[in-house]
């Protein structure tokens, strides 16, 4: 028997320094459309690699380049974490 998958989290929450695994981008209209433009998809690999000094932006990792994002954008992308 195998593990259950674990539960996605919204991207906003994933640790400094931690790599997750894109499972969905819930964003609507523009906004998703940017999203998956910039290498945010189903099955990409993402780290976080800072947050701004009062909370926001936050910069990530995605496809060999570094990405900031909003963390209200980022809540709307569920991950669920790597293990390594």
């Amino acid at each position: 028997m195998s593990p259950p998958d674990p539960l996605p989290i919204p991207l906003d929450t994933v640790i400094t320094g931690e790599k997750a695994r894109v499972v969905s981008v819930r964003a609507k209209g523009q906004l998703r459309k940017r999203l998956l433009e910039m290498g945010i998809i189903p099955g990409a690999i993402i780290e976080s690699i800072r947050v701004a000094p009062l909370g926001d932006p936050v910069e990530f990792r995605v496809k060999g380049y570094n990405l900031s994002i909003r963390k209200g954008d980022a809540s709307c992308i569920e991950v669920v974490m790597e293990v390594e």
